[in-house]
């Protein structure tokens, strides 16, 4: 029991936290490497899914990740100012981007369009220094990369600046729509079309020594995809990618807070705005300092729960920016640890809170805002 004296003696703690276990972000890379028998890139985008950029890619790597993979210059230069020296692949890139700043600091730049490769050699010549450039193909997501059509116009170009020093083409690279489903037919046609781009650049005379195709899924369900490098993000944080399969991934990130107010209500009292919710007899509600402005789906009021000393207790009203209210029973005490998101028996999973709110685990992960403190667990 916690006792007010205890309470009024307490340190400072912050009102939620993220707890990131970095032995499960090392199993998983060691899982990713096992899968796919090729070198693996640790994607540490968004702040590598709201689990720390820095931190886990030095886990990542420590496991035996080679690469690091982001999506803006601003991201990948972040990561070199804390110290990092291996390759880092960042592929949201055009002729707007601090390209200066990408090739000074040696960032391997994606690029899928002529107009972006002009800017990335006139960086270089500014900077004398040799621009590393993955051509990007796009293999039928209607995304990123350039479409075949365009492909053969690219490489020539992509050549032509070789042959002055600016660039080097060291890589070719596409993404894949339909990785997650486990029928090799789903990743056949864009292997085949960026096999077939790879035939095209070579004979305008590239010489690419990377070519990367994989995502998490791939890397997991489709071997043949490995090429030369695998791509994965969602793999290495514990999410399960695969339709119907699981791969042993360990979940990375404990969602935690606490009890900061207790009530006693009367039958009929509502909970909440609009009280969307009333409790039915006398009831316990307790309040915990997270809401939807920290990243908790305001979807969870209806269906959400959390875990309090290993017992399930249903989330009541609709969640607010701030806070959210749970209807416990007289064993809650104030102060008691609130799981929201946790990997033990029982507990809610990010899973489950992205089934709630009609979402992927991927948007739960990158939605926590800075008001959820990182706690970086190493063993």
């Amino acid at each position: 029991m916690t006792t007010r004296a205890a309470v009024l003696q307490t340190a400072p703690l912050p009102l939620a936290i993220r707890s990131i276990d970095h032995s499960a972000i090392a199993h998983n890379v060691r899982v990713l490497l096992a899968a796919s028998g090729r070198p693996v890139m640790a994607v540490v985008k968004a702040d590598a899914f709201g689990h720390g950029a820095r931190e886990v890619a030095e886990t990542a790597l420590a496991a035996g990740s080679t690469w690091l993979g982001v999506a803006t210059v601003a991201e990948a230069v972040q990561l070199r100012d804390g110290g990092l020296r291996c390759p880092i692949f960042a592929w949201l890139v055009d002729p707007w981007t601090d390209l200066e700043l990408a090739v000074a600091n040696g960032v391997t730049l994606s690029c899928a369009n002529v107009e972006t490769l002009d800017a990335i050699a006139a960086a270089a010549g500014r900077t004398g220094i040799v621009a590393r450039v993955h051509l990007e193909l796009d293999t039928g997501m209607a995304r990123g990369g350039a479409a075949p059509a365009e492909w053969p116009s690219l490489c020539i170009a992509a050549r032509a600046a070789e042959t002055t020093g600016a660039v080097a083409v060291e890589g070719l690279w596409s993404h894949l729509a339909l990785a997650s489903v486990p029928d090799p037919r789903s990743v056949a046609h864009p292997l085949a079309v960026l096999q077939a781009a790879d035939s095209l650049a070579r004979a305008a005379g590239l010489r690419p020594t990377h070519r990367h195709i994989a995502n998490s899924a791939a890397a997991l369900a489709h071997p043949d995809t490995a090429l030369s490098l695998v791509r994965a993000g969602a793999a290495v944080y514990g999410i399960e990618t695969v339709e119907g399969a699981a791969h042993g991934l360990r979940p990375a990130m404990r969602v935690t807070s606490r009890v900061t107010q207790l009530r006693e209500v009367a039958p009929g009292t509502g909970v909440g705005y609009h009280h969307a919710y009333r409790v039915p007899g006398r009831s316990h509600i307790a309040l915990v300092p997270v809401g939807y402005g920290d990243g908790v789906p305001r979807a969870l009021s209806d269906g959400g729960r959390v875990v309090i000393g290993g017992a399930s207790y249903p989330v009541r009203g609709l969640i607010s920016m701030d806070q959210l209210m749970v209807e416990v029973d007289s064993r809650v005490r104030l102060g008691d640890e609130v799981v929201l998101i946790g990997a033990g028996p029982g507990e809610p999973t990010v899973l489950e809170w992205a089934a709630l709110a009609g979402t992927i685990p991927h948007e739960v992960l990158t939605g926590f805002g800075a008001r959820v403190t990182l706690d970086h667990v190493r063993q």
